[in-house]
């Protein structure tokens, strides 16, 4: 006698065969905590990666210090990209990532930013000494390595003093370009990643700051917790590739060191 299959079980194997699939049929993705300076540059490193390996990049931005400690409470993300090598290196000696060491991909470069329509234009650094210019814009040096490096730079330069009523600390280097950008402070120490994008480039000017601060050497590290680490690995090897690298200069960031 021939046995009938129970309309409930073929109803179960139906559903299993579509979520298959939809799964098949999904993009991957990888997601990548990124330090608050790459925020004009990952869309077109993500829209380069998705057509070269047919994975998504989801991105979240904030400061390196504070990325940092989101990954240590147990953040999921399959990338961190800092901007700098201490806070990934806190990863690395806390058994939280793939790498012993972390992975050099580009170095930052500080600059001056201001509105063209800024009391503070035309742009000089002793600019920032005169009465002119009220407000600073800088990066929150407790979290942002880019804070750090407007810290080191106006020390070096003999600005401490004359500047230091005039500073309003951001969270990180993208609020502090807000800041500026808005006008709540008439210049800003700012990533050239950001000053160098299309839309800060049409509304203000910039200059570099000459190198008296200590090297920005942003790296990289993929997390232990990533269940897509072979992928995370291949985005960090993609993105220190001779062609990536060379497009990386063209938006703000100097080569790895």
């Amino acid at each position: 006698m021939r046995r009938s299959v129970p309309l409930r079980a073929l109803l179960t194997l139906a559903l299993l065969v579509v979520l298959s699939a939809i799964a098949q049929g999904q993009t991957k993705e990888l997601h990548i905590a990124a330090a608050a300076d790459l925020q004009p540059v990952m869309p077109t490193l993500a829209q380069a990666y998705e057509h070269a390996t047919g994975i998504k990049i989801v991105a979240s931005f904030g400061s390196t210090a504070t990325l940092t400690q989101q990954l240590m409470n147990g953040d999921p993300q399959d990338v961190f990209l800092a901007a700098d090598f201490t806070h990934p290196e806190q990863l690395v000696a806390a058994n939280l990532t793939v790498e012993h060491s972390p992975v050099p991909y580009a170095s930052g470069v500080l600059v001056l930013w201001a509105r063209k329509d800024s009391p503070a234009q035309p742009l000089t650094l002793d600019v920032l000494a005169e009465p002119r210019v009220q407000k600073i814009a800088v990066a929150n040096d407790q979290h942002a390595p880019y804070g750090v490096a407007a810290t080191k730079a106006l020390a070096a330069l003999h600005l401490t003093d004359k500047v230091a009523g005039k500073l309003v600390v951001a969270e990180n280097i993208a609020q502090t370009a807000q800041f500026a950008e808005s006008g709540n402070a008439q210049v800003g120490l700012i990533s050239l990643t950001i000053a160098s994008s299309p839309h800060f480039r049409e509304i203000g000017s910039y200059i570099r700051f000459p190198r008296v601060y200590p090297a920005i050497r942003q790296c990289g590290v993929t997390l232990k917790s990533s269940k897509n680490q072979s992928e995370a690995q291949d985005f960090l090897r993609w993105l220190t590739s001779n062609d990536v690298q060379a497009k990386l200069q063209t938006m703000g960031l100097d080569p790895a060191s």
